[in-house]
């Protein structure tokens, strides 16, 4: 089975979704952020700028080129494990889902 990739982010208003993205942190302050969620590093090497956080069900790419995160690209791969994790996440950071492939936005 394939995994599924979802964009999480924090819109400038969040009633209106399409309105704009917020900075999420650096990535540093993002890591941190997420091992609340039991979402970490493994200790290996991810792809060249980025940070592969691994958490429950699902893989969180950080970006690691720059100073401020806009976006954030998650790789669900057990959506059953994977869903209350980024729904707590969107509920207590405030934050977003975008299917990119349809560009709806949830959460």
């Amino acid at each position: 089975m394939a995994s599924r990739q979802i964009i999480l982010f924090q819109p400038s208003d969040p009633e209106d979704a399409s309105a704009g993205m917020v900075e999420l942190g650096s990535p540093g302050s993002i890591e941190q952020k997420l091992r609340a969620y039991n979402i970490a590093a493994d200790g290996g090497k991810g792809a060249l700028g980025t940070i592969s956080l691994y958490g429950p069900g699902l893989v969180i790419e950080v970006p690691s080129a720059s100073d401020q995160v806009n976006q954030l690209m998650a790789s669900v791969d057990d959506e059953e494990t994977a869903w209350p994790v980024l729904a707590r996440i969107c509920r207590e950071q405030g934050w977003k889902l975008m299917d990119p492939e349809s560009g709806r936005t949830f959460m």
